[in-house]
């Protein structure tokens, strides 16, 4: 039978797994991010308390791990996640040719292969971010989930490659048919407004470890 910190331990496993923190964890699935903290698993006469079944049921799903996983970190055996396995390449790698075709979609060698959580589709790839361009959004060392099959709109964060192999992580401010306007993540940063036709590709990015 389960104990308390059983339980507990689990989800601190789980985010260990995929290289983030509990906190992380509970942001990404909707939650207070205090929700997973060690102060929150007694009460204040020094009761254990569970996590409760809404909270766990939203994370494994946002992580996309089921319940048997779990239970296998629970039980201290080695766990099998579900999440998919996806291209990995750093950013700085980013721009050199032959990693992407014109659709922005990951072709030819050089990239490595990353297990994450919660996303589901074709194409999709991680970037691992490198320097302080995109802090305190983005900070060194995270890595961040591209779909370029999916739409972008106003407000999404994105990957754009310039025609000259530039390389960026900016917001989407406005698109048109014939310029894109791009707002920096680091206010240190000079927002950017493009010509359609420098811009090779722009891809959505869908997730964020933190």
């Amino acid at each position: 039978m389960f104990e308390h910190r059983d339980i507990w331990l689990g989800l601190d496993r789980l985010a260990e797994r995929f290289d983030t923190t509990a906190s992380a964890m509970a942001r990404q699935a909707g939650l207070d991010p205090t929700t997973f903290n060690k102060s929150k698993r007694h009460s204040h006469s020094g009761k254990p308390r569970w996590p409760s079944t809404e909270s766990l049921s939203k994370v494994l799903a946002v992580m996309n791990v089921d319940i048997e996983s779990f239970a296998q970190l629970v039980m201290h055996e080695s766990g099998r996640t579900s999440g998919n396995t996806v291209p990995l390449i750093g950013f700085a790698q980013a721009g050199d040719e032959g990693l992407f075709d014109d659709a922005g979609y990951p072709v030819g060698t050089g990239w490595d292969e990353v297990r994450v959580p919660g996303v589901n589709g074709e194409n999709i790839y991680a970037l691992e971010i490198s320097g302080d361009s995109m802090h305190p959004v983005l900070r060194d060392g995270d890595r961040v989930i591209v779909a370029p099959n999916e739409d972008v709109r106003r407000g999404d964060r994105v990957i754009v490659k310039t025609i000259g192999g530039e390389i960026m992580a900016k917001e989407l401010k406005r698109m048109t048919e014939t310029r894109i306007e791009l707002t920096s993540l680091n206010p240190d940063y000079k927002d950017r407004t493009l010509d359609r036709f420098e811009v090779l590709w722009i891809a959505r990015i869908v997730w964020a470890s933190q």
